[in-house]
C-alpha cells in the first residue's frame, strides 16, 4: 500500500523553530521526518509520497530520490495538502500520516487488524488527552466515529480521544473532500462528511501520542527517542576525553568530539559530531547537543535540545530549546521554573498557551546572540536572528531581527 506524509505547512504555532518545517528539526543528528520514513519502510510501506511547502524544504534537506515529492502552493490546511498528492494515489487503500508521528509500527498493526475485522474502509486513530480544546475530538456513538470536531469549547469537548495524525483511507474519499471549501480544517470536515453516510472505523491508543503543534512538544519526542530500544551508548573512537571525566547513563558520543577534564555527563544524552565541550562542564540528560555545539568552562545544560553549531561560554541552560548557529555570552541564566511553582505559560500568536509543565525554559530561534551576563525568564520565547545586549534580563517575547536592550 501507499503512505502519503503531510509536511507543507508553515508550522506557524512552531515559531521561534520554524524557518523550516518543524519536522526538519533534528534529534540525535537526524530530522523527524526521517524517522517516521524509515519506520514506514520498515513495514514496508515503500511507496511513500511527502507532500511539501512550495520552499521545497523537505526535499532538498532529505535528498531522498526513493519518495515522490508534492508541493501544497499555498498552506491551506491538511486537506489541500492531501489533494496536492493525489495524482500519485494509485491504490484503491492508502495510509496518510502528519509528518511528526513517531514509532508508528504498532499503530499501523492495529489500523490493519481492525479493517480486516471490519472492513471498514475509512479508520482513524484516536488517543486519550488531558487538553482536548486545542485538538480535533471524535465523538463516538455505539463503537463508531460519527464526527469529528475542531477545538470544542472547554467542559463541551465530546469526548476525551483526540484525533492521532493516523489515516486508513480509501481512494474516494478524495470526492468527499472536494465536497469541502478550502479551511485549515477540511481533512476533519471531510471525514465527518463521510462519517454521515459510511462508517467510520476506530483503533483506541491507551496512551496519549505525541504532538507536535508547539515547541515544547520536542521535549516527550526527544525523551522517547533517547529512552527507546534503539538508544545504546556508544563513544566514537575519534572522540577524545579529558582527565576525570564522569559518564554515567545512557551516552552517544560521535565523530572527533572532544570533552574538557572534570566534566560530568549524566544521561541518557547524545552529543553530536565536532562538539566540544568545555573543561568543568555538567550535563543532565535528557539532552541533545546536535553536531558542533561549543561550550566554555563551567557550563550547564540540562534537559535540553541545542541545534547545530551554536556556542556558549559559560552559564546555565535548563529545559529549553535552542535553535542552530546562535552565540551566547558568559553567564548566561534561563530560569526553568516559576517561584510559585504553578505551571509556565507563554504566548502564541496572541494567545496564552498553558504549557502544562512546571519546567520549562527558554526558546531561541536561529542565529540569535546574547551578550553576557543575560538572564531568560521561564517560558520566553526569542525569535531568530535577535541581539540581547549585555545585562538584560528578558521578561517577554522577542519578535524576529530584534535588538534588546
Amino acid at each position: 500500500m501507499q503512505a502519503v506524509i503531510i509536511a507543507a505547512g508553515e508550522s506557524s504555532r512552531f515559531w521561534p523553530l520554524n524557518e523550516k518545517h518543524k519536522t526538519l528539526t533534528k534529534i540525535c543528528g537526524r530530522p523527524l521526518i526521517e524517522f517516521l520514513i524509515e519506520d514506514l519502510r520498515k513495514t514496508g510501506l515503500k511507496n511513500i509520497v511527502v507532500v511539501q511547502g512550495p520552499k521545497r524544504d523537505i526535499e532538498k534537506e532529505l535528498k531522498d530520490k526513493k519518495t515522490k515529492y508534492a508541493i501544497q502552493k499555498n498552506p491551506t490546511g491538511t486537506g489541500d495538502a492531501l489533494l496536492a498528492a493525489e495524482k500519485f494515489i494509485k491504490d484503491d487503500q492508502f495510509f496518510l500520516f502528519n509528518a511528526e508521528q513517531q514509532n508508528i509500527k504498532n499503530r499501523l498493526e492495529l489500523i490493519l487488524k481492525e479493517f480486516r475485522k471490519t472492513k471498514n474502509e475509512l479508520i482513524v486513530v484516536g488517543s486519550p488527552t488531558r487538553t482536548p480544546w486545542i485538538f480535533g475530538v471524535l465523538k463516538i456513538e455505539n463503537g463508531k466515529v460519527v464526527e469529528v470536531v475542531e477545538k470544542p469549547t472547554e467542559g463541551k469537548e465530546p469526548s476525551n480521544l483526540k484525533i492521532v495524525g493516523d489515516y486508513f483511507l480509501p481512494k474516494k474519499f478524495l470526492s468527499h473532500l472536494k465536497k469541502i471549501p478550502s479551511h485549515p480544517y477540511s481533512l476533519i470536515k471531510a471525514i465527518s462528511l463521510y462519517a454521515k453516510e459510511n462508517p467510520v472505523g476506530l483503533v483506541r491508543i491507551k496512551e496519549e501520542t505525541l504532538s507536535l503543534k508547539y515547541p515544547w512538544h520536542l521535549f516527550p519526542i526527544l525523551e522517547a527517542r533517547l529512552t527507546g530500544t534503539d538508544f545504546k551508548t556508544k563513544i566514537a573512537r575519534t572522540a577524545k576525553i579529558g582527565k576525570n571525566v564522569v559518564i554515567s547513563g545512557r551516552i552517544v558520543v560521535s565523530d572527533n568530539v572532544r570533552i574538557g577534564p572534570n566534566t560530568v555527563i549524566q544521561g541518557p544524552g547524545y552529543i553530536g559530531q565536532d562538539c566540544e565541550i568545555g573543561a568543568s562542564n555538567v550535563l543532565r540528560g535528557p539532552f541533545d547537543l546536535e553536531g558542533g555545539v561549543k561550550t566554555g568552562a563551567f557550563m550547564e545544560i540540562k534537559h535540553s535540545l541545542v541545534g547545530e553549531n551554536t556556542h556558549f561560554h559559560s552559564g546555565y541552560l535548563g529545559d529549553s530549546l535552542i535553535g542552530p548557529d546562535c552565540r551566547f555570552g558568559a553567564g548566561l541564566v534561563t530560569a526553568n521554573r516559576r517561584l510559585d511553582r504553578k505551571n509556565i505559560s507563554t504566548e502564541v500568536k496572541g494567545e496564552e498557551i498553558d504549557t502544562g509543565s512546571t519546567y520549562f525554559g527558554a526558546v531561541v530561534g536561529n542565529r540569535s546572540q546574547f551578550g553576557v551576563q543575560v538572564g531568560v525568564m521561564p517560558g520566553v520565547l526569542v525569535g531568530r536572528d535577535c541581539t540581547v545586549w549585555p545585562g538584560t534580563i528578558v521578561f517577554e517575547n522577542i519578535p524576529d531581527n530584534t535588538t534588546w536592550k
